[in-house]
C-alpha cells in the first residue's frame, strides 16, 4: 500500500472502528536512517494501534529503523516480504526476499534484539522469477510439492529467528513480467495453501491476506486463521471495518454516520491546514466513504472540484454531506 496509507489515510480509517490494527505504507530502512526520520514516522496519537512496516535487506539497518520505529511508539515492527513491485525488486527487499529465507532468518534475528515489540513478516505463498517468453501461464497454475517445500523452509527460517506473527498474502508474487496490479489478480489465491501452513505451524500466528471482500468471507477465514488484513477493500471500502467491527467485538460501539465521519475530518482537516498541509493530501483518501450509496459519485466530485477552489478548507469537508 506504498503511497496509500499514509497518515492522513490512517486518521480516516481509523474513525471506522477504534480496534482495528493499522499498518503504515512501507517505508525503508534507508529512508528512515539517511533521511527525515521524524517526518517519516509521525503520525496521530488517534491511530493508535499502528503497526511501522518496514522495508530493507540489511539486519544491522533494519534493526537500527526497528529501533527508530519502537521510538516512535509503534506497537509492531512489520518486515515486507511480499511486495512484488519493480521499484521494490530493484532495491533488494519485498517479495524477492523469500529465494533468501537465511538473509530474511538474519534481519528477523537482528530486529527482534533491537527492540521490545513484536517484529512480524509480511510474505507471499511463494515467488516465480518470470522471464518474458516463458509458460507463465502454464507455471501459474501449479503449486507443486517443492513450492510447498520452499514456502515451509521460509516459514521455519524466520519462525527460529524470533517470528511468531506471519501475514501471508495467499498467491505466489511474480518477478518480472506482472506489474504490481497484476501481481494482486493474476496469480491466482490459494487459500488451502495458507491453511496447510497454519496446520503444518500450529504454534504460530498466521494472518491471512489476500482477496478478502466481504464480513463473510474474513469470517470464514478466522475461523481457522489467527486474522484478516484488508488493503484495498477498506480503503476503497472503509465501512467494511465497522461492519467487522460490530460482527466480531459485540463491545457496545455503535456504527458512526458519514456526516459524523466528514465532521471529525473537517477538525482533522482544521488542524492540519493549520500546520501547513495542503488539503488535497487528505480529501484524496476519503472518496470511498459513500462506496455503493445513491449520490456517491457526486460526493467524489464535490471533493474533488471543490479541493481546486481558493480557499477551500475544512469547510468544504462539511458542506459534502449526501
Amino acid at each position: 500500500m506504498m503511497d496509500w496509507t499514509d497518515r492522513h489515510c490512517r486518521y480516516f480509517l481509523r474513525g471506522f472502528s477504534p480496534r482495528v490494527l493499522l499498518y503504515t505504507e512501507m517505508i525503508t530502512a534507508e529512508a528512515l536512517l539517511r533521511g527525515n526520520a521524524a517526518r517519516l514516522l509521525r503520525y496521530s496519537p488517534e491511530e493508535q494501534p499502528l503497526a511501522l512496516q518496514l522495508g530493507g535487506s540489511d539486519p544491522a539497518r533494519l534493526a537500527a529503523a526497528a529501533r527508530l520505529g519502537e521510538q516512535a511508539g509503534y506497537c509492531e515492527i512489520n518486515l515486507n516480504c511480499g511486495c512484488p513491485s519493480e521499484r521494490v525488486h530493484a532495491g533488494a527487499f519485498g517479495a524477492c526476499l523469500m529465494a533468501e529465507p537465511g538473509r530474511v532468518a538474519d534481519c528477523v534475528a537482528a530486529m527482534r534484539a533491537a527492540v521490545a515489540v513484536p517484529v512480524t513478516v509480511k510474505m507471499r505463498i511463494g515467488i516465480i522469477e518470470h522471464r518474458e517468453g516463458g509458460p507463465l501461464r502454464q507455471r501459474l497454475e501449479e503449486f507443486g510439492d517443492a513450492d510447498y517445500a520452499r514456502l515451509i523452509a521460509f516459514t521455519a527460517a524466520a519462525s527460529a529467528a524470533g517470528c511468531e506473527h506471519f501475514i501471508v498474502h495467499a498467491r505466489q508474487a511474480v518477478l518480472g513480467g506482472l506489474s504490481s496490479k497484476e501481481n494482486r489478480e493474476v496469480p491466482p489465491l490459494r487459500l488451502a495453501i495458507v491453511r496447510r501452513l497454519v496446520g503444518d505451524f500450529p504454534a504460530l500466528k498466521v494472518v491471512l491476506n489476500g482477496g478478502l471482500r466481504t464480513v463473510g468471507e474474513v469470517t470464514e477465514a478466522l475461523s481457522w486463521a489467527a486474522g484478516a488484513m484488508l488493503g484495498r477493500e477498506a480503503y476503497h471500502r472503509p465501512y467494511i471495518l465497522s461492519e467487522l467491527h460490530l460482527q466480531l467485538y459485540g463491545d457496545g460501539w455503535q456504527r458512526p454516520t458519514e456526516e459524523q465521519i466528514l465532521e471529525r475530518m473537517a477538525d482533522y482537516a482544521g488542524r492540519e491546514l493549520a500546520a501547513g498541509e495542503p488539503l488535497a493530501a487528505i480529501t484524496r483518501h476519503m472518496f470511498g466513504l459513500y462506496s455503493g450509496q445513491p449520490g456517491a459519485r457526486a460526493f467524489r466530485q464535490r471533493l474533488s472540484n471543490g479541493v481546486r477552489q481558493p480557499g477551500a478548507g475544512e469547510a468544504l469537508l462539511r458542506a459534502s454531506a449526501l
